[in-house]
C-alpha cells in the first residue's frame, strides 16, 4: 500500500472514530472516553489534514470552520411548502382550534404536541441516504436561497445521521436558527470590540449570520438549530409527531447537549387532548424568561401524522396547528427627554429617558431609540406619549407614538453632528444607520479604549486591568495612549492595590509594548472595522505609520481586503487632527511606528494569488504563506480561474490538479523561491 493510501485509511478511521464518539456522548449521554483523549483524537486529524489537505474532505468533523466566500446564493424548490401557522391569544382560541378539526374531520379524537416556538430563521435540511446534501431558508414558503456552506458550520446541525434515518432515501427536516441570549450578548461585545456594528436582536443576528458569503464567518457565530418537524421523507413510515422528533434527536440533532437539563426539548409536551394542551401552553408561558432565547409562543400540534394528512393546509397554513402567541409585554409612558451616550467604538446612540412605567414586573425608565433613522421613522420628540414594549423579555423599546396625545409645542429631535462629550465630528458611512464620535480619545471612550490599547492580541500590556485603568483615568493620570507611556514606577504604586513590585511589573510591561510593531498598534487603536485581520493587511501592506496616514482613500480601497468601506473609514481617522495628533504623541514616546521585516518599497508579488499544496522540502506551510503576504501576495485554499501560480511540493493533492485542468501554472519549491526573489516574475 502506497503512503498516501495508508494515510488515506488513518484520516478515515479517525474520522469514523470521531463520529462514533460524538454520537455516544451527544445524542446518547454514554462517552466512552474522556474529553481529553477525545481531544487527541481531534488534534491528530488535524495534523494529518494540515500536513495533507488534498485528504480533507467537506464532511470531515474538523470542517465546520466555514471555507470559501460564495459570490450569491441560488433559488432551491422546497421539497414541500413551508407554510406560515395561524395564530391564537387565549384558551377559548385554542378550543375553537379544535372545535374546526371537529367539523372537518366528525367523531375523531385529537392528542397534541406543545413545543416551544422560537423567534429565529426557519430553514429546510434535505438529507440523501443520510448525508445533508442542502440546506435552504424559507424564502417565500416555496423557493429558498441554498446555504448549505454556511448551515454546515452550525455546532448541532449533524452532517451525516444516525440510526434508523440514516437510511431514508431522502429526508427534509425542517427548524429554526437562532442564538441564545447570553451567546448574542457576547457575540455583540465582541463586534463592539472590533469595531462592527452589533446587531439589533437575536433572529436579526441568526439570520445575518446564515446569510454571509463567507462561510467563516458563519462560522465564527454561536448559532444553534431547533428541529420541529419532518416536511418530506422517502419512504416515509412516520406515524406520529411524537416518535417523530425522538427519532431526529436520536439521529444527531440535539440541542444544548451538554445541558441537558436546560434545552428547549424539556418544554415539549405530549397532551391527551385540548385541555392538556391549554395547559401545557401557559406552563411554557410562564418559564418563559428562563427558556434563555427569544420565544414568542408555544405550536400546538396534532400528533397523529394520518389525522394530519386528512386535515391539509390552506395555502397560508395547516389545518392541523396554530401558535398560541404569548401576550406582548407593552405600557405607555411620556419621553422626558433623549439622551445621546458615546460608547466605546464611539457609537452615538440614543436612549428615551421616560416616567417610570411597570412592564412585566420591571420598572422601566429608559429606552433604546437605536439610531437617527429609527427616531425619523418612528417620529419620535420630547414629550411624546408612546407605546413601550419589552424586546425578547429584557430590552424595553418603543413600538409607537400615541399622535393624538402630541403637545402642540413639539419640535423634531435633531440627531447631533458633533459629539456631544468632546465635540470633536460625528460621522456616519454611506450606507449605515450609526453615527459615530471620530476622536478615538474621547472621553466617553477612553476607559474601554485604553482597556483595548492593551490587550493580549493588541499592545499585550500584562497588569493593565480594568481595576488599574479605572484609577488612572479617573486620576486623570492618562488622557490618551501615549500618558500610559509616561507613567513612572512612583506614580503607579499610589494607586490602590498595587504594591511597588506590582507597580514595577506594570511599568515594564507598558514600556515593553512599544515594539510591538505596526499591526498591532493599528489594531490597539481601535479604529473603526480595523480588527486584527485588517490590522496586518494594512502593515504588511505599507511597512510604516507614515506611509498609510498620507495614503488616498482611493488607494486604499485598491488594496485586497480592505475595500471601500474600510478605507473610508481609515481615511477618515487620520483625517481628524485630534487622531494624528495622538499618534504623533505615541512616536514622541518611542512607539514602534513599522512593521519587521516590511520594505518600504515595492513588492514582488502584489496582487498575485497563490495555493499550496503538497510538503515542500525546506519551509513549512506557514513560513511559505508569510513569504508570500510579506512580499505582497496572498494564499487561498482552492484553486481558480483567478489563481496566479499553484506551489506544488511532494505528494500534491487535488488541487494540482485542478490548476491542470484550469491551466493555472504550476511551480516547485525551488521555482517559488526564485519568484520571490526575482521580483515575481518566474
Amino acid at each position: 500500500m502506497s503512503n498516501i493510501s495508508t494515510l488515506r485509511a488513518q484520516v478515515e478511521e479517525l474520522r469514523r472514530l470521531i463520529r462514533r464518539h460524538e454520537y455516544l456522548y451527544y445524542v446518547l449521554d454514554r462517552p466512552e472516553i474522556t474529553d481529553a483523549e477525545f481531544d487527541k483524537l481531534f488534534q491528530r486529524l488535524q495534523q494529518l489534514e494540515a500536513t495533507h489537505p488534498e485528504l480533507i474532505t467537506p464532511d470531515s468533523p474538523t470542517q465546520r470552520v466555514g471555507g470559501q466566500p460564495v459570490e450569491g446564493f441560488a433559488s432551491v424548490q422546497h421539497k414541500a411548502a413551508m407554510l406560515s401557522l395561524d395564530n391564537a391569544y387565549n384558551a377559548d382560541e385554542l378550543r375553537e382550534f379544535e372545535a374546526r378539526m371537529k367539523r372537518a374531520l366528525p367523531g375523531e379524537h385529537f392528542t397534541y404536541v406543545v413545543e416551544p416556538k422560537v423567534d429565529g430563521l426557519g430553514v429546510a435540511l434535505l438529507y440523501e441516504d443520510g448525508r445533508l446534501v442542502r440546506g435552504a431558508t424559507r424564502g417565500d414558503g416555496r423557493y429558498g436561497e441554498e446555504v448549505t456552506h454556511n448551515l454546515m458550520t452550525v455546532r448541532n446541525l449533524p452532517r451525516r445521521l444516525h440510526g434508523p434515518l440514516a437510511k431514508f432515501t431522502a429526508l427534509e427536516v425542517r427548524g429554526e436558527i437562532f442564538m441564545w441570549r447570553q451567546a448574542f450578548e457576547k457575540l455583540n461585545r465582541g463586534l463592539e470590540t472590533e469595531g462592527e456594528e452589533p446587531f439589533a436582536n437575536p433572529r436579526n443576528a441568526a439570520a445575518g449570520s446564515v446569510r454571509q458569503k463567507d462561510s467563516q464567518v458563519t462560522a465564527s457565530r454561536p448559532l444553534d438549530i431547533f428541529i420541529y418537524g419532518v416536511s418530506y421523507a422517502e419512504p416515509d413510515p412516520f406515524r406520529d409527531h411524537w416518535r417523530t422528533m425522538e427519532q431526529l434527536l436520536e439521529a444527531g440533532f440535539l440541542l444544548d447537549p451538554k445541558d441537558r437539563k436546560n434545552t428547549l426539548e424539556r418544554y415539549r409536551r405530549r397532551c391527551a387532548d385540548i385541555e392538556g394542551a391549554i395547559a401545557a401552553c401557559l406552563e411554557v408561558e410562564a418559564a418563559r424568561d428562563e427558556i434563555g432565547c427569544d420565544c414568542d409562543g408555544v405550536v400546538v400540534k396534532v400528533d397523529a401524522i394520518e389525522q394530519q394528512r386528512r386535515l391539509g393546509s390552506t395555502t397560508h397554513h395547516p389545518r392541523w396547528a396554530i401558535a398560541y402567541k404569548f401576550p406582548a409585554r407593552q405600557a405607555i409612558s411620556v419621553i422626558r427627554k433623549i439622551d445621546i451616550n458615546v460608547g466605546r467604538t464611539g457609537a452615538l446612540t440614543p436612549t428615551a429617558v421616560l416616567d417610570p412605567v411597570e412592564i412585566a414586573g420591571a420598572t422601566i425608565s429608559r429606552a433604546t431609540l437605536h439610531n437617527a433613522d429609527e427616531i425619523e421613522r418612528l417620529d419620535v420628540r420630547e414629550g411624546d406619549t408612546v407605546l413601550i414594549e419589552r424586546a425578547g423579555d429584557v430590552i424595553p423599546h418603543i413600538l409607537r407614538v400615541i399622535q393624538e396625545k402630541r403637545p402642540s409645542h413639539s419640535k423634531p429631535f435633531r440627531f447631533p453632528t458633533r459629539c456631544p462629550v468632546c465635540g470633536a465630528e460625528a460621522f456616519r458611512p454611506e450606507g449605515e444607520v450609526v453615527s459615530r464620535c471620530s476622536n478615538s480619545a474621547c472621553q466617553a471612550r477612553l476607559k474601554e479604549s485604553v482597556l483595548h490599547f492593551g490587550v493580549r492580541r493588541a499592545m499585550d500590556i500584562e497588569h493593565l486591568g480594568e481595576a488599574v485603568v479605572e484609577q488612572l483615568v479617573d486620576r486623570t493620570l492618562v488622557r490618551e495612549f501615549a500618558d500610559l507611556y509616561r507613567l513612572d514606577v512612583t506614580t503607579l504604586a499610589e494607586l490602590e492595590r498595587l504594591a511597588e513590585k506590582s507597580a514595577t511589573n506594570l511599568y515594564n510591561a507598558i514600556q515593553g509594548s512599544k515594539g510591538r510593531g505596526l499591526s498591532r498598534l493599528l489594531f490597539a487603536l481601535g479604529i473603526r472595522y480595523v480588527g486584527e485581520h485588517v490590522a496586518e493587511i494594512l502593515a504588511q501592506h505599507y511597512g510604516s505609520m507614515d506611509r498609510l496616514e498620507h495614503t488616498p482613500e482611493e488607494e486604499l480601497a485598491e488594496v485586497y481586503g480592505i475595500g471601500p468601506r474600510i478605507a473610508q473609514s481609515v481615511a477618515l481617522y487620520f483625517r481628524q487632527p485630534e487622531n494624528r495628533r495622538q499618534i504623533e504623541q505615541l512616536r514622541e514616546v518611542g512607539v514602534t511606528m513599522k512593521e519587521a521585516g516590511v520594505t518600504a518599497g515595492p513588492r514582488p508579488l502584489a496582487g498575485k494569488t497563490f495555493v499550496l499544496t503538497g510538503g515542500l522540502e525546506t519551509l513549512t506551510r506557514d513560513e511559505a504563506k508569510d513569504l508570500i503576504v510579506r512580499a505582497g501576495g496572498r494564499v487561498t485554499s482552492s484553486v481558480s480561474s483567478k489563481t496566479d501560480y499553484v506551489v506544488v511540493g511532494s505528494d500534491p493533492g487535488s488541487k494540482y490538479d485542478d490548476a491542470k485542468r484550469l491551466g493555472v501554472p504550476t511551480i516547485d519549491e525551488a521555482g517559488f523561491k526564485k519568484l520571490i526573489g526575482k521580483g515575481g516574475t518566474p
